[in-house]
């Protein structure tokens, strides 16, 4: 007796997953209310409207809906192949920044038709689909230590110096945690990847402690290891702010720690923010909200049917997972003060476009065509 298999025909997904876009509009809405609960009155102290920063989060969400909305209706396999001449536009815009005014001491951003843009974001997105795109190639042996430094090392090794310069170590980190991750879902071998992390630490200690990088947001860190409230101004805060929300907060609109003694409440300490307000059970929303999106990122991986839409889908799960891991050790004192705004809750315009687009990138791939097998 012949065992016979059947294979139909291969079947397009017509609809996106909806459950990813239930939850990401979901953080949407809860990110415009934060923003505006958390920066009203300093909107209304330095620019005479307490609508101030919410006119402009709100303007980047309706142009994230686009964006995301156009995504899921490209060819994203087609546009990959563009990747690398896009990747080498980004890096030069991380050298324009430098040209432009700094902000807080730092160049991270370009001016363009009255919008600020961050280079670094979309430095972020596109070495993801770089990535997923060229170690999907059959060709790759990255199991080869020369095919893993050219041209992967060069090109992110560039990006990354060029965004530690403005000053973002926290940007960086996020790229390597996430370049590093993709390499080893990619069959690089772990003694590649360790020989290529230790550069990193040594680079990065050299940086603090030989040449004075940001060593007294490291510094005080240390001293807040084991107790939170001797460390910076900031961490001091932002313990204070978490601690004084208990189980269900004060009240949305009430918070006290951004009458001016938080500091930016609206961007980097956002999720302190939180957790003064809507407390404890407002903090187990939000992460919840946060692994579910991470749990479909992951799922969407896994129901790829070929090794680009798997690196892809996994790669812009863990650009969201390392940022959003990132955001909250800063809050939580587990690691120094960086910068990094949180996805979707923290005010900024292209933190959210480039989120909002890896989402996209997400639900595209969950309409990607998977063969039927009887």
């Amino acid at each position: 007796m012949v065992r016979r298999t059947t294979l139909r025909s291969s079947s397009k997904k017509e609809r996106v997953d909806e459950r990813l876009l239930l939850v990401f509009l979901f953080l949407l809405v809860g990110g415009l209310i934060m923003v505006y609960s958390n920066s009203s009155i300093l909107a209304e102290s330095r620019h005479g409207s307490q609508w101030f920063f919410m006119k402009s989060q709100f303007l980047w969400t309706i142009l994230s809906l686009a964006a995301v909305y156009l995504i899921t209706r490209l060819d994203i396999r087609k546009l990959a192949v563009y990747s690398v001449p896009a990747l080498i536009i980004i890096l030069v815009m991380l050298g324009m920044v430098f040209l432009m005014p700094a902000r807080n001491a730092s160049h991270r951003w370009i001016l363009l038709a009255g919008l600020s843009i961050q280079p670094s974001e979309f430095f972020k997105l596109m070495m993801v689909i770089f990535l997923a795109f060229s170690l999907s190639n059959a060709r790759r042996d990255i199991t080869r230590w020369k095919q893993l430094i050219f041209p992967y090392a060069v090109l992110i090794s560039l990006g990354m110096i060029l965004i530690i310069l403005q000053p973002d170590l926290g940007t960086a980190m996020v790229i390597g945690a996430t370049a590093l991750g993709m390499f080893f879902l990619a069959g690089a071998r772990i003694t590649h990847l360790a020989t290529l992390v230790l550069p990193m630490i040594a680079g990065g200690c050299a940086l603090v402690f030989g040449l004075g990088y940001k060593k007294a947001r490291v510094t005080t860190w240390l001293d807040s290891v084991l107790d939170p409230l001797q460390g910076s101004y900031q961490v001091k805060q932002a313990a204070l702010t978490l601690g004084s929300g208990g189980i269900l907060g004060t009240g949305l609109g009430e918070g006290r720690q951004k009458l001016f003694f938080l500091p930016y409440p609206h961007t980097d300490f956002a999720f302190a923010a939180v957790g003064e307000e809507l407390g404890l059970v407002g903090l187990f929303a939000l992460l919840g909200a946060y692994f579910y999106l991470l749990k479909r990122g992951l799922a969407i991986a896994m129901d790829q049917p070929d090794r680009f839409g798997f690196l892809l889908a996994s790669g812009l799960t863990l650009l969201l997972f390392v940022n959003i891991a990132l955001n909250i050790a800063v809050v939580t004192a587990i690691m120094p003060v960086t910068g990094l705004p949180l996805p979707f809750i923290s005010y900024g315009g292209s933190s959210l476009l480039i989120s909002s687009a890896a989402v996209g990138l997400l639900l595209n791939l969950s309409r990607r065509e998977v063969p039927n097998h009887a």
